[in-house]
């Protein structure tokens, strides 16, 4: 993932840790514990348990005191830990919060009576803006709420938002007029409709995001947890029905003692998913948690999970998979027109084109050429705009008529001129437009010097990002209104397995139901308008922060890198998230059945003395293997934290083959691993003469 802003933070970041630690004391009141029955249950057993041992000072109980206590202050850990790892998660989400918080600022605007530079100015509070109305920012003002640019064109520093130092432009018209509040403009001025009342703009809705994370569960995570609520009951019930059996196995036998309650309660804090269980709301947040560190935030929870077994993505072509405007690469002049002369000429009669595409052009001329800035007033220059209905520009000079424009304009120009659209240009134009490019044809009088071409400008490294889609079974598709033959250049050079052309945002719409319909899981990157219905019936949508403010609406997701590609890391997070739950379900899960080889046999020895023939790791006596038991399980619990936060490493293999890793290596060590810790604990409670 690319670094930003919102990085990720240590795990030992000290005042997270003590926010953690605290929040973890707060957590062991009944209010809170009640919101999680798996941990509430080992929580009314360490109560019952202290109060057993806090009643052995006042009379005589049938349980050794020493046993209660060390059996009392390993539950007490358990609990500490599982509320420790949950407010750990939420505390490394409210330090995001905090930076966002940081980036919002009191402003005050100036408010323009109409969308005009000039127009009069009422300096205004910033939260007194509403939607609609009109401010005028120029070079070190902050931009006071969300917008549209209506007129201008500037470099904006979003590194409050984005993380990234680098300013980005912003300008009226296209892909890159929406702007963000509380970033600021760094040069030139912007006239911005505001989009947001107050309170209701993009950093305020990251923050209630992020705050709000702790509090929602998705459906998968809500079935889970059903799941282990269910089997917690079972064996609370279990354990509940064993001290009758007990009570009428002495009185029956005349032998054995009845089974004490500290050793039910341990038995059943071995029997019962408490790691997951204290474990499962911390692995979700740290999920959403991540998606802030890749600069993603997320609408709701399903989103991570969602994400997870996405098989199918959509992008737009303009502004996802290519800048978002054509721009000028290759100067080509007909016979014995030199390229200086050509160049000269095909920059001046772009001077007055206020295009993208015409920017494109003099830049080129300036940049290949050295054809720099020069004062052309002396020689009595005259220029034409580019209008849409003569699709030309060009520049009068003495004794010179330079245009440039679409093909048929200048066709029609040259030939009005007396002059000659040879066989030779069309060749060139037509070429050009196989290749999936634009052509631009420049004349001098009723002479054509040669043509330009223009072309959609696909984004670094997205060929290579896209084979990583692929690898990991994730079908790319452009789709573009572009015709299909300057689509099927554009989608080989980025790399996409598939592409739509011709497509209305109908079709989009139409395409995404019709792959959902044959039970794929779509998702979406898009930045404009018209992607807005597609964005919404996508699984995944992935809107682009350079994009319009329809498009952000109608996103599950939102970008603040404006990178197409990022659904790498959406995916990625998504499959690590679910992953993660699942690597810590399946060890919890395997490390309860091999706790309970120790702590059952032992529980009940003294009820039933033949079940020490059970007794196959040779622990030393019963309390011992009891205690060993519950030590172990708080341990593992505070050694599964880490794994919590950050999730277990996700690799980029196929989901058969990462399932059977996983299930060995958590599965099979789950089952190993408490024989190990449990028979070692037991030792070093009987070497130290603890019991």
């Amino acid at each position: 993932m690319r670094s930003s802003k919102h990085t990720e933070h240590p795990f030992w970041d000290a005042p997270i840790l003590q926010y953690a630690a605290w929040q973890a004391v707060k957590m062991l009141l009944p209010t809170y514990q009640i919101k999680n029955p798996i941990i509430f249950t080992v929580y009314v057993g360490t109560i019952l348990t202290s109060g057993l041992y806090v009643a052995s000072f006042f009379t005589e109980i049938n349980e050794n005191p020493g046993f209660v206590f060390l059996v009392s202050i390993s539950l007490w850990i358990t609990l500490y830990f599982a509320n420790f790892a949950e407010a750990l998660a939420e505390g490394r989400g409210k330090s995001q919060a905090r930076l966002l918080q940081k980036s919002r600022k009191e402003l005050t605007a100036n408010k323009l009576s109409k969308p005009d530079r000039n127009a009069s100015v009422t300096l205004v509070d910033g939260h007194q803006l509403v939607t609609n109305d009109l401010v005028l920012v120029e070079a070190g003002d902050f931009i006071p709420s969300d917008g549209t640019v209506l007129q201008g064109i500037a470099s904006v520093n979003e590194s409050a938002i984005t993380g990234e130092s680098a300013p980005v432009i912003r300008e009226a018209g296209g892909d890159l007029d929406s702007v963000t509040g509380g970033t600021q403009v760094l040069s030139d001025w912007l006239i911005v409709r505001i989009d947001s009342n107050p309170g209701h703009t993009f950093i305020d809705h990251m923050i209630e995001l992020v705050e709000d994370a702790r509090r929602k569960k998705s459906s998968s995570e809500l079935s889970l947890f059903i799941i282990l609520i269910a089997l917690t009951s079972v064996f609370l019930l279990v354990c509940a029905t064993l001290l009758p059996f007990s009570i009428y196995s002495v009185a029956s036998d005349q032998q054995g003692v009845v089974v004490t309650l500290t050793s039910l309660v341990a038995l059943f804090v071995c029997l019962a998913p408490t790691s997951i269980g204290g474990l499962l709301t911390a692995i979700s947040i740290s999920g959403m948690d991540r998606l802030i560190q890749a600069n993603l935030i997320a609408l709701s929870p399903r989103v991570v999970e969602t994400a997870g077994d996405i098989d199918t993505l959509i992008l737009d072509k303009t502004g996802t998979i290519t800048l978002g405007n054509r721009q000028a690469v290759e100067f080509i002049p007909l016979g014995e027109i030199s390229m200086e002369h050509f160049a000269d000429a095909a920059q001046l009669a772009s001077l007055a084109d206020e295009t993208p595409e015409g920017r494109s052009i003099v830049v080129l001329a300036k940049e290949k050429y050295g054809l720099r800035a020069r004062d052309l007033s002396d020689i009595g220059a005259t220029f034409i705009p580019f209008t849409a209905q003569t699709r030309m520009s060009g520049a009068n000079l003495p004794g010179r008529q330079i245009r440039k424009g679409a093909a048929s304009a200048i066709a029609q120009y040259v030939q009005q001129q007396g002059g000659e659209y040879t066989e030779e240009v069309q060749n060139i134009v037509d070429g050009i437009s196989r290749k999936g490019g634009t052509a631009l044809v420049v004349a001098e009088a009723n002479r054509v010097l040669g043509v330009i071409n223009l072309k959609d400008v696909v984004k670094g490294g997205l060929r290579e990002r896209f084979a990583q889609l692929r690898a990991m079974g994730i079908k790319t598709i452009m789709v573009t209104g572009d015709n299909p033959l300057t689509t099927a250049a554009i989608a080989a050079e980025a790399g996409v397995d598939d592409f739509l052309a011709d497509a209305l945002p109908e079709d989009k719409l139409t395409l995404i139901r019709n792959l959902q319909s044959e039970g794929h899981l779509v998702a979406m990157t898009g930045d404009g308008t018209n992607d807005s219905p597609a964005l919404a019936q996508a699984d995944i949508a992935v809107a682009m922060n350079s994009g319009t403010q329809a498009a952000k609406e109608a996103g599950n997701l939102v970008d603040l890198d404006s990178n197409p590609t990022k659904v790498i890391e959406v995916v990625e997070i998504g499959k690590q998230l679910l992953m993660t739950r699942g690597a810590l379900t399946t060890f919890s899960l395997a490390n309860d059945v091999s706790k309970n080889f120790a702590v059952l046999p032992a529980a009940l020895l003294t009820t039933y003395p033949i079940l020490g023939e059970l007794n196959i790791m040779r622990l030393a006596t019963p309390e011992s293997a009891i205690l060993s038991a519950v030590i172990f399980n708080a341990i593992i619990l505070v050694l599964l934290i880490p794994s919590a936060i950050h999730g277990v490493r996700y690799e980029r293999l196929e989901a058969a083959t990462l399932l059977r890793k996983n299930a060995l290596l958590y599965g099979l060590g789950g089952l190993f691993v408490p024989f190990i810790g449990i028979k070692l604990i037991d030792f070093i409670l009987v070497s130290l003469k603890v019991i």
